[in-house]
């Protein structure tokens, strides 16, 4: 197998999936350079590209022994093992996977698929105008729930600042650009803010 320098990433800029792996790279200064994909290209249906990845998504991940890993939550877990960005405590440990599998059953498929639709793809918001208030309704519910978490909570994945923080923030950080008002939830505000406050965080437009 071929060995390669360093993290190599596959990503479109403003995908918060992608975004999730490269904000957790830079917060434990891990090397990795991007090669961007651009939505509509083809480029994920290439036989080269789905000799990588078969299910035909970015993120992608090429380790640096040249082996490939899909999903954006799994390299999370796989980046962070070992790290503070998974909590030591085996209770606080399940809790902060509890929210990241949530994050990809109950929060992604709702804002992130909105956001798409409304914010990025072209007549978006007049083809899907009938799934408009379904997605509000969705929408408003996950948020609603991690609301009334961080209510009492500055973090999800115990005291401190976890893996479930950067899959969480990945598409509640610009929520907005999916109609939903975050002015109806101070807890959630804060908690953004607590985040973007860390010394290695970069936004989502940040590149190597």
């Amino acid at each position: 197998m071929m060995m390669v320098a360093e993290y190599t990433l596959y990503s479109m800029q403003f995908s918060g999936n992608c975004y999730k792996p490269r904000l957790a790279m830079h917060e434990l200064d891990i090397p990795f350079r991007i090669v961007d994909f651009v939505k509509g290209s083809g480029q994920t249906t290439s036989p080269e590209f789905l000799a990588l990845n078969p299910n035909a998504q970015v993120p992608l991940l090429i380790l640096p022994d040249g082996r490939p890993l899909a999903e954006s939550n799994a390299m999370l877990l796989h980046l962070a093992e070992g790290s503070a960005l998974i909590p030591a405590d085996a209770y606080d440990r399940a809790i902060c996977y509890q929210w990241v599998f949530f994050e990809q059953y109950s929060h992604e498929p709702v804002i992130a698929v909105a956001r798409n639709w409304l914010h990025y793809i072209p007549g978006g918001r007049e083809t899907m105008a009938h799934r408009i208030d379904e997605w509000q309704e969705k929408g408003n519910r996950v948020l609603g729930i991690m609301e009334a978490f961080l209510a009492k909570h500055d973090f999800f994945g115990g005291p401190a600042f976890s893996v479930a923080d950067i899959a969480l923030y990945g598409y509640t950080h610009v929520a907005e650009e999916a109609d939903y008002d975050l002015g109806r939830y101070p807890a959630i505000r804060a908690w953004l803010a607590r985040v973007a406050a860390r010394p290695r965080h970069v936004g989502i437009d940040w590149r190597p």
